[in-house]
């Protein structure tokens, strides 16, 4: 049972829930009327330290989809946070006001303090580098319901794994499933982290390569997981400059991919995905962001109790 349950790192379910929340979100898909009032009364706040559009608005959209009501706001600037309000009396605060709190916030390890103060569950939506949750549960979903099953592939990773959470989350999440090799395509200086190379997949014994030339392994691929070269993560502008064109999906490299491949993205895309890809049938990176709407109706019904998981 998830009820009443923080999700502050995928780790925090077992592979038995999240089989259950992804159950779930594919029966909302199919059946979204037998929901649709399941939380009327209920109350989420978005509280994002941090911009984002897709994540702010799918939490948002799933909540109202479930007859629920949102509060909260899109930027530290609109919030006591900008007056000096501690992170630990702003959740306090919310606390009193709603029933589930999802929280982005910059800095590293913020979702879990949150957690320990709040009198409501805290779903991460981000924390710096660190995790994106809601992010891999989605990825995990579009996997399963474009392949059939989330065992026995060969993962690609592109661009900024480095700094990108939503590649730690997945990768980290992904090492829990049989038979998963997993290949990391960057420049050197945004190559995977130790942490996530050495410390989870070689303790797992998971199979993994690192690659430098996106169309040298690309033919190898189940699934593509391109990521943008994020200029916010960057401490000076021209090393961004400098490596944000460094790995770009096209039509050309996309000739070479095997024909059941899916390319997956979190968005927002700048430029790493040529728009000629979006015709390829393979791109099923606004799939996916409609599947994220979904995980998290479950989602927020298994944590409030609305639904069973």
């Amino acid at each position: 049972m998830l009820i009443g349950r923080h999700l502050i790192e995928p780790g925090n379910f077992t592979l038995d829930e999240l089989e259950g929340l992804f159950s779930l979100a594919e029966d909302i898909e199919a059946h979204p009327e037998q929901v649709r009032e399941s939380c009327r009364g209920k109350v989420l706040a978005t509280l994002f330290f941090e911009p984002s559009t897709r994540t702010r608005l799918s939490f948002e959209a799933a909540m109202l989809r479930l007859g629920g009501s949102c509060l909260g706001f899109a930027e530290p600037g609109s919030s006591s946070a900008a007056k000096g309000e501690s992170l630990a009396d702003t959740v306090r605060t919310v606390s009193c006001y709603a029933d589930i709190l999802v929280m982005r916030n910059p800095k590293e390890g913020a979702a879990l303090l949150a957690s320990r103060y709040a009198e409501a569950p805290v779903i991460n939506a981000g924390d710096g580098g660190h995790h994106h949750p809601t992010q891999t549960l989605t990825d995990l979903l579009t996997i399963k319901r474009l392949r059939g099953g989330i065992g026995d592939l060969t993962v690609g990773f592109c661009g900024d794994l480095k700094f990108g959470r939503t590649v730690h989350s997945l990768a980290k999440a992904l090492a829990r499933y049989p038979h998963i090799k997993m290949i990391f395509i960057s420049p050197p200086e945004l190559k995977v982290p130790d942490y996530i190379s050495r410390g989870i997949l070689e303790k797992e014994g998971i199979d993994y390569i690192e690659a430098d030339r996106l169309e040298k392994v690309i033919p190898e691929l189940d699934v593509l997981y391109m990521t943008r070269v994020q200029r916010e993560r960057f401490f000076n502008e021209e090393d961004y400059i400098r490596l944000k064109d460094s790995y770009v999906l096209n039509a050309e490299k996309m000739e070479l991919a095997r024909p059941s491949l899916i390319v997956l993205h979190p968005l927002p895309r700048v430029n790493e995905i040529d728009v000629e890809v979006d015709r390829d049938p393979r791109a099923v990176y606004f799939k996916q962001a409609k599947y994220g709407m979904y995980v998290r109706m479950a989602l927020i019904a298994s944590i409030l109790g609305v639904v069973p998981c």
